[in-house]
């Protein structure tokens, strides 16, 4: 889906905030992103401490054609309960200016492995 999908020109990037040493979903998710890179998603990788001294939340989200918010909620012990869909234009601004930001301060995937 990826690989037609940026054939047709869309874009597909996401920024992965992690903890260093990685967890191993982190590093299990770290060997699968080299083939959805292979496909055209860009996948790029930030350090917690990065993230956390750049004023990043720290919160999981994805942002659709950065205008539909889907806000990722966890149990305690990091297992996912379920996304909720924010519709509120100041709330999609300001997690587009987290993205921006993480994006801006984060490597790409094989320069990751090597900082």
């Amino acid at each position: 889906m990826v690989r037609t999908a940026t054939a047709a020109g869309r874009r597909f990037c996401r920024v992965r905030v992690v903890d260093v040493p990685m967890s191993d979903y982190n590093r299990f998710s770290y060997v699968l992103a080299q083939r959805n890179n292979a496909a055209g998603e860009d996948i790029r990788y930030l350090r917690r401490d990065g993230a956390e001294g750049i004023g990043l939340p720290h919160c999981d989200y994805w942002l659709f054609d950065s205008r539909k918010l889907a806000l990722m909620h966890f149990t305690e012990d990091d297992r996912f309960l379920r996304a909720e869909i924010i519709e509120d234009p100041v709330e999609i601004v300001q997690h587009n200016y987290w993205r921006d930001a993480a994006w801006h301060h984060a490597t790409r995937r094989d320069e990751f492995a090597t900082e």
